[in-house]
């Protein structure tokens, strides 16, 4: 078996690659083919744990998506930005410290053999590889050192599409100027020019797709609609509110929004909650109103709270937990709302381990070089005030941290204490009830969690998905897409 290979090439960043690999997998695996999903470079502080380490949430959605097991060898190399110069390297599910420290173009030299073998084992155990490009792959400044985009696509000779996020406006001169700035041998491999996001009257497009075909001789194979609510997570950015489903809002939940976000796509189970509005906060201005304020995790803790300190962030979480308000830290959010932060060991970037917390949780976190990356089965106990409801529910999530958080021993002595949330040092609650905070990735995407706050469940992603690969079958031409896999 040597699969035959679909790739989703994009014109810039947020085209559209990723939902559109996404819905190519469902679709051929409703074919009844055996699928899986490929990205060789993904460069995201979104990560799930697989077999073997952490892969792009993105591919772990497409793998779900192809209705195959998420494993590493469909994102060989995930990049997790620490500061704007400097990246976590990942090479097959394990973090590399030797390709961390490398320069980005000699790194490539020695990644290409680990990916090149991952994707001809995915090849040879399946019928179709949907291959996801990165950012656009007409960057001639980093054509050289290509591991993620043409190169693969030569390697696989895969039938590329390539979509241009059409609301941008350019849309033809995006498609047009990286056909042109491709060499003949990799322009030959685009099959198709997808235009995404329309608003309007599509015949209003006319005759610009023909004469682009006439440029190029590449068609324009689909016009696909603005479509807001098709419920696929996020992959980098933050949610755009027109993405909110139109009703009655009875709950509003602020999720600080701070530099190195990371697992952001976790949270796309909330705002398919009926009656929540889910709020991306960067001002204390943005908090006003809020119901429930969420630290959620990040890329480098030290440094995203001191950002939080420079906003004001902390005293309207300080202000909204004083008043009783409900807030919740998942993963480096749980750590800032300890007392303390103590990196002796060096692990968070730019020298800013060493710090004070929040202090609303009577907690010490410890760096440690040892990486958790674990999936974890894990139950509430019994908990206080506005996180009642989940007492006694069983959960499930994954956790990725290199903090270890214990109680602080002197205001333990004291008297503070922390109450147990979740066992094994995984969650924890203030003396009041109104603050949680939790280790576990992934909470609200258990729908025993979510009808236990909500007491209602969200769309599945099997709906998701099955909308997804209806969507590009009503909206590509017809035959194109059996034609991107045919002998």
């Amino acid at each position: 078996m040597t699969a035959r290979c679909v790739m989703v090439l994009g014109t810039t960043s947020g085209a559209g690659k990723s939902w559109l690999t996404t819905a190519l997998c469902r679709y051929y695996a409703r074919q009844g083919l055996k699928v899986a999903p490929f990205k060789a470079q993904n460069m995201s502080n979104n990560a799930r744990v697989v077999a073997g380490g952490e892969i792009g949430s993105a591919q772990y959605f497409q793998s779900l998506a192809a209705q195959a097991e998420p494993e590493v060898r469909m994102n060989p190399l995930l990049l997790k930005p620490e500061a704007d110069t400097h990246s976590q390297v990942v090479l097959m599910g394990q973090v590399s410290e030797s390709l961390s420290h490398m320069p980005w173009r000699g790194r490539s030299l020695h990644v290409w053999p680990q990916i090149a073998a991952a994707l001809d084992a995915l090849r040879e155990e399946n019928d179709v590889v949907v291959i996801e490009g990165a950012g656009s792959p007409a960057e001639i400044n980093l054509h050289a050192s290509d591991i993620v985009n043409m190169r693969v696509a030569l390697h696989a000779q895969a039938r590329c599409l390539l979509v241009t996020d059409i609301d941008r406006g350019g849309a033809f001169a995006h498609l047009y100027g990286t056909w042109a700035l491709l060499p003949p041998e990799e322009r030959a491999l685009i099959h198709g020019f997808v235009l995404n996001k329309f608003r309007g009257d599509a015949s209003l497009l006319a005759p610009a797709p023909e004469q682009l075909e006439d440029l190029t001789g590449v068609p324009t194979v689909a016009v696909l609609p603005t479509w807001w609510q098709h419920g696929l997570p996020e992959e980098d950015g933050v949610f755009d509110d027109r993405t909110r489903a139109a009703g009655v809002v009875n709950k509003t939940i602020a999720v600080i929004a701070y530099p190195r976000i990371s697992n952001l796509d976790e949270f796309q189970p909330l705002k398919n909650v009926p009656g929540v509005r889910l709020v991306w906060a960067r001002t204390p201005a943005d908090c006003a109103g809020a119901d429930w304020i969420v630290l959620p995790g990040s890329k480098a803790t030290a440094a995203d709270l001191a950002w939080l300190r420079t906003q004001g962030l902390d005293r309207a979480v300080a202000a909204h937990a004083a008043r009783g308000g409900a807030v919740l830290g998942v993963c480096g959010g749980l750590q800032m709302l300890g007392e303390a932060l103590i990196d002796t060991h060096g692990i968070e970037p730019m020298d800013l381990g060493n710090a004070p917390g929040l202090g609303l949780l009577p907690l010490v976190t410890q760096f440690d070089p040892q990486k958790t990356v674990r999936h974890t089965q894990t139950h509430f106990g019994s908990l206080t005030g506005v996180w009642a409801a989940l007492s006694g529910v069983a959960a499930a999530g994954y956790e990725i941290h290199h903090g270890q958080t214990l109680p602080h021993a002197a205001m333990a002595a004291a008297g503070d204490v922390a109450r147990e949330a979740l066992p094994d040092g995984l969650g924890w609650q203030n003396a009041q009830g109104n603050v949680l905070g939790v280790y576990l990735h992934g909470l609200f995407e258990d729908p025993r969690v979510l009808h236990a706050l909500f007491g209602a469940t969200a769309p599945t992603l099997e709906t998701v998905f099955d909308g997804l690969a209806d969507y590009i079958h009503a909206h590509v031409k017809p035959g194109v897409l059996d034609q991107l896999i045919a002998p």
